[in-house]
């Protein structure tokens, strides 16, 4: 039974199970009407499915937009072929699908649904042309209706918020962020730290993950707007959307301190004679700074838990590096002042992530 709600919380196995639906019930109501339009029914199954898409929202825009996209396509093969009867149909088939293209460019109106327009076009001149209105009347209208019935099965059956993806997202993005800051640790411990074109390429998954992380909040804040679902999630949205940010402010700021690592190697540039030499102290911020990044929230209130631990450690590791840097006589700017922009980096992605000691210490 676990599996089989797994499953069912999948975005793609609920829009499946939409898209079944709005087809098999556009059908069973296409077949119900007057045979002009009966005898042409597996065209409302072809609108189901065009409406049926990850939120509300989107699944209106494409049921209208592609409807009116048929449409133009419609008009604009019935006028050139009226116009163009006495020249060969390959010519007129070639100036149709021409036109339709430019058409088409009107992505402002049209969007994804922008290519509808050659399609019909093309159906039109080559299925409709003999009976250009009742041609009309049955696909449009027959795909009208079943987008209609596809835009109400979404919103009715499990209407869709893609909380799960953005979670699963957000997960992928902060255990890429802290393997980043746990691998440059390691590398400063073991003296080999990569050069920046190396760096350069290891960035790419982590770069990567933030754009699919960003994009599924985007379709989150999309899945909410007409959705008789998203005041009962409200708060898992929000905290959806406060993840994200935070993680895309704290990848900001830790990219900033690695490729300065990276670039100027700090550690390098005569403040190794500090405790374990000065690379080992960045490396136990940068696991410290890990620790917070992978244990987003805490599991009590009453007693110090697993992140409380791992704030504790990465504001200790945070403390060390500051006073290194206080304690400091370096002759090297440039190397002094990286290490500093990497003290506050780690200050700064603390403070993003809320990491703050709720029970210090006894001095």
């Amino acid at each position: 039974m676990g599996w089989v709600i797994a499953r069912l919380q999948q975005p793609w196995v609920q829009r499946a199970i939409r898209a079944a639906l709005a087809a098999g019930l556009s059908w069973q109501v296409a077949v119900l009407l007057p045979p002009l339009l009966s005898d042409y029914a597996y065209y409302a199954p072809l609108g189901a499915v065009i409406a049926v898409h990850p939120t509300i929202a989107d699944s209106a825009n494409a049921a209208w937009r592609s409807v009116f996209a048929m449409l133009m396509g419609f008009a604009l093969a019935f006028g050139v072929y009226e116009l163009t009867r006495q020249v060969p149909n390959a010519l007129t088939i070639a100036l149709i699908v021409a036109l339709a293209v430019g058409i088409e460019q009107w992505r402002r109106v049209l969007r994804d649904q922008a290519s509808w327009v050659s399609f019909a076009a093309v159906l039109m001149i080559t299925v409709g042309a003999g009976e250009p209105g009742p041609y009309v009347l049955r696909y449009a209208g027959l795909t009208l209706l079943g987008a209609a019935i596809g835009v109400l099965v979404t919103a009715v059956l499990f209407p869709p918020l893609q909380l799960t993806t953005a979670v699963d997202r957000i997960s992928a993005a902060r255990a890429l962020l802290a393997g980043h800051l746990e691998t440059m640790a390691t590398a400063l411990r073991s003296g080999r730290v990569p050069e920046p074109d190396q760096w350069n390429a290891r960035r790419k998954d982590l770069d990567r993950a933030l754009e699919r992380m960003r994009a599924a909040e985007v379709v989150v804040e999309r899945a909410r707007r007409a959705n008789p679902r998203a005041r009962r999630w409200q708060g898992a949205a929000a905290s959806i959307r406060e993840q994200s940010r935070a993680l895309d402010r704290v990848a900001v700021l830790i990219d900033d301190l690695t490729t300065l690592v990276v670039e100027f190697q700090p550690h390098r540039r005569g403040l190794d004679r500090v405790d374990d030499g000065t690379g080992w102290v960045v490396a136990d911020a940068l696991d410290g700074l890990a620790g917070v990044v992978r244990i987003p929230y805490h599991a009590t209130d009453t007693e110090p838990d697993e992140r409380d631990r791992a704030i504790d450690a990465a504001v200790s590791a945070a403390g060390r590096l500051t006073a290194l840097l206080r304690d400091s006589a370096i002759g090297d700017d440039e190397g002094f002042f990286a290490l500093g922009a990497v003290a506050v980096g780690m200050h700064r992605s603390l403070h993003v992530l809320e990491a703050h000691l709720r029970w210090p210490q006894p001095a």
